[in-house]
């Protein structure tokens, strides 16, 4: 028999006792479409979410672009799929510029997304990154054991370099969870958009997100430094204005985690000084050889006992390092990198040795991303090229 959901006049007592009240009925509220492409992607475990007009959606799954059976989209498809979900100052920003950054939450928490909508050819597409909710542990990752050391600083500028999609956001969470569990602190992201979501625990955390809770980086980086932290994550180190604010604010006793697009130590340098005219390098150089205390770029491959693993370059500032910097001896870091061993410093060579003689990846995988395939097959038989000395 159907049941009348709706109330009746005779239905209402004011003075009901709860023994004498009706039960309340309630449904659970309808979950918006696009969850059914996000939550495909959560149940493949792939990694990222493609969705382009004219094609099926895809997913990446251990690195490479898989396309699903479903039936090609329309714009009609992405409009209703994502202009219900989008804040309007994300629809203006889309119209506007023709592309927009939000994170995204799958039902009550369960996995979040990183999603970014842009048009391309006048038609709506996606590129989606699944985030685990989980901040996983440097051992949980494979990360070098000298990450743990670079928590330890208490001011200066820590930069995690790589591309897009090679584990940067995930690496500076586990970091910065790591002091979070261990020091009495007051840490301060600036994202765009948040990616991993904390949980205070010795530390307590701020997290603000551009076009959210501050109107631009700009705003968000001038006021960072009256609001008392320890410890500040800036996203992206994009700019001029981003990098001089996180210079400044490690010239002013902060511990400024940032990530940039660059594929090692060497080019992560040369990558800030394009950010600046010529004439301005020298300064540049000097404030880095001031204020830098590590470098760290990684790389995702796959993995043999996982999808896909990091493999990483360190390097920790030392003085020397510190005048190669200051007097652009850029082309002899790698080589201080690999005289720096007992510091806890490794170039990709000597990483992607370990992770192979340690069973997570396949010889030909690494020497397929080793930068001297040759190096890397000497070390693999035990033979090491010394480093010159650097003066």
């Amino acid at each position: 028999m159907a049941t009348n959901l709706e109330p009746r006049d005779e239905d209402v007592i004011d003075d009901a006792t709860p023994a004498e009240a009706e039960p309340t009925i309630t449904t659970k509220p309808k979950e918006p479409e696009v969850n059914k492409l996000f939550r495909m992607v959560m149940k493949l475990e792939a990694s990222d979410l493609h969705l382009k007009v004219g094609q099926p959606p895809m997913v990446r799954l251990r690195g490479d672009i898989r396309r699903t059976d479903m039936k090609p989209l329309t714009q009609e498809d992405m409009e209703r799929y994502f202009y219900p979900i989008l804040k309007p100052n994300h629809r203006e920003i889309l119209e506007k510029e023709g592309g927009v950054d939000f994170s995204w939450v799958v039902g009550n928490d369960e996995c979040r997304f990183r999603v970014s909508l842009f048009k391309q050819r006048g038609r709506l597409s996606l590129v989606s990154r699944r985030v685990n909710n989980h901040i996983p542990s440097f051992k949980d990752l494979g990360l070098p054991d000298s990450i743990e050391k670079l928590c330890h600083f208490s001011e200066g500028m820590v930069i995690l370099a790589g591309v897009t999609g090679s584990g940067k956001s995930t690496t500076i969470a586990a970091m910065l969870d790591y002091i979070n569990e261990r020091e009495p602190l007051h840490i301060l992201t600036i994202e765009d958009p948040i990616e991993f979501t904390f949980t205070d625990k010795k530390s307590y955390i701020n997290q603000r997100e551009i076009g959210l809770d501050s109107k631009d980086w700009h705003k968000a980086l001038k006021d960072a430094v009256r609001q008392d932290p320890d410890v500040i994550l800036v996203g992206e180190l994009r700019d001029i204005e981003t990098f001089e604010a996180a210079v400044h604010a490690a010239e002013t006793g902060h511990l400024v985690f940032g990530t940039i697009h660059a594929s090692s130590a060497a080019t992560t340098i040369n990558r800030i000084l394009d950010l600046f005219p010529p004439e301005k390098h020298p300064a540049i150089r000097q404030a880095l050889a001031n204020n830098l205390k590590a470098i760290v770029a990684q790389k995702l491959i796959k993995g043999l006992k996982k999808p896909r693993v990091p493999t990483n370059e360190v390097m920790i500032v030392n003085p020397t390092i510190r005048k190669l910097i200051a007097e652009g001896r850029d082309h002899q870091i790698l080589d201080a990198i690999r005289i720096g061993i007992q510091e806890g410093m490794v170039d990709f060579t000597e990483n992607l040795r370990n992770l192979v003689e340690g069973g997570h990846v396949d010889k030909t995988v690494a020497l397929e991303y080793a930068p001297s395939p040759e190096q890397l097959k000497m070390a693999l038989k035990g033979i090491r090229v010394a480093a010159p000395g650097i003066l």
